[in-house]
């Protein structure tokens, strides 16, 4: 039987579910009609099970305390015992999917088997969806995206499943050159050589490292109509797709970035909503994965997780969207000049050498730093075909922890934008509200813009 050990990282997440909240990473497809099933089991099959063993394996129970876990083969191993096929009533529209994808989000995958599980969804008014749940010891959020990816192709013509391991490599390509756009002061910033070179820089100096150190240890998520203690229930809400362009628009005409407007928005709608509740509008910190991995390289077999964390202080408690546009600019470009990334990465790996108890309770306090977590993923510029049938948009959360109420993800696609956000409804019961304010947030955004273009 072949195993491989569970490696100190990503025996963090494997020990850090709680009712409150899980660690599944919750994603979305949007296709533009029914999947060919025996086609898709195919492609699972060869570029998921083939290619990656973790999916055909579960994590061991270590015997004591300071044993390590490893991942290890399920004996006859079957791929459609993770691939269930669902119909929706009618009117099958974007509420009803929500809903159904809302009564999963407080619910563990089994231990004993591999940690995931698809779904296909049928019964919609417009097209089908893929809902996939992804335990976040497999990888981290952008490594799994890319697996996600790997299942994809450029035509629908493309790829029956059958073309071995070179399927490892389909459908990433458009992601790594998105991410280089997106980001890439940050990207360059993090490659394996400069990283080392940023620690021995942050601990020759002393300043920079202990500036993050202070940030971390002092930051803390202000009492808002968007805190509390997090219960068991949860819900998705998310956007029609926007279109890409107009956020480009007024990026250029900020002299900001597509991520820079978008994080805004974010920013903006979270300061609508605590008025809307009666509260103070402050600024909300939420936490921003970063990914570590050299982009040009294509994922290890074994995935695991290799990402930082960075908090980022939402401009919220400013009154106006061009103001926070450039305030959120302003923090943006800060964080990018910073090693905060990689004092995090290094904190996570020495959290993950200190055994399961201790782990999980320096887990907890950072995650009681921010409200939740935010990811913005720039994904491919053209449409892409799962088994042949169009994907037209796509959404994924990570998870948050400890009493973290709100998850937003941010995925560009294909000239279009959506946004989701996934609340504890302990605290945020009406996820719609934001929702409804970001559109306002860019609402204003977009007059600004074209006020500016009539002087």
């Amino acid at each position: 039987m072949r195993e491989h050990r569970v490696n100190p990282v990503d025996a963090i997440w494997l020990g850090m579910d709680r009712v409150q909240n899980l660690m599944v990473i919750e994603c979305v497809m949007f296709l533009d009609g029914p999947v060919d099933r025996t086609r898709l089991d195919r492609v699972l099959q060869h570029r998921l099970i083939d290619a990656y063993p973790v999916f055909s394996r579960r994590p061991t129970v270590p015997r004591h305390r300071w044993a390590k876990a490893r991942w290890r083969d399920v004996p006859d191993f079957d791929l459609t015992k993770h691939v269930r096929e669902v119909r929706l009533p009618a009117p099958g529209d974007d509420a009803a999917l929500q809903e159904y994808v809302g009564r999963f989000l407080a619910t563990p995958l089994p231990r004993d088997r591999p940690l995931w599980d698809i779904h296909l969804v049928e019964g919609l008014s417009e097209g089908s969806a893929i809902y996939v749940r992804l335990h976040h010891a497999l990888a981290d959020g952008i490594a799994l995206t890319q697996v996600l990816l790997s299942l994809t192709d450029a035509t629908p013509e493309a790829g029956d499943g059958q073309d071995g391991g070179g399927a490892r490599h389909h459908g990433v390509g458009d992601l790594i050159e998105a991410a280089r756009r997106a980001a890439p002061e940050v990207t360059n910033a993090l490659r394996p050589a400069r990283v080392r070179a940023g620690v021995v820089a942050a601990v020759r100096t002393g300043i920079s490292g202990a500036g993050v150190l202070s940030k971390l240890l002092l930051t803390r998520n202000p009492e808002s109509p968007l805190a509390g203690a997090a219960g068991s229930h949860k819900r998705a809400v998310w956007s029609a797709p926007i279109d890409l362009q107009l956020i480009k628009d007024i990026a250029k005409r900020s002299d900001a970035t597509v991520n820079d407007v978008l994080v805004s928005a974010l920013a903006g709608a979270l300061e609508r909503y605590q008025l809307e509740h009666g509260g103070r509008s402050v600024d909300i910190p939420t936490m921003v994965p970063v990914n570590l991995r050299p982009m040009h390289l294509p994922l290890p077999r074994e995935l695991g997780n290799r990402f930082a964390l960075v908090v980022l202080l939402l401009p919220s408690g400013l009154s106006t969207a061009a103001e926070r546009l450039a305030e959120t600019k302003r923090r943006m470009d800060r964080i990018k000049r910073s090693p905060e990334p990689v004092i995090t990465f290094a904190m996570i790996q020495g959290i993950g050498r200190l055994g399961r108890r201790l782990s999980r309770a320096l887990v907890t306090f950072f995650a009681g730093k921010a409200s939740g977590v935010t990811t913005n993923v720039p994904g491919p510029r053209e449409p892409r075909y799962l088994a042949g049938t169009r994907i037209t948009s796509l959404l994924g959360w990570v998870p948050g922890s400890g009493d973290q109420t709100l998850g937003t993800c941010i995925f560009t696609y294909a000239g279009t934008v959506r946004v989701g956000f996934k609340t504890d409804t302990a605290v945020i019961a009406d996820p719609e509200h934001i929702l409804d304010a970001f559109h306002a947030e860019i609402d204003d955004l977009r007059e600004g813009l074209e006020a500016a273009g009539r002087r």
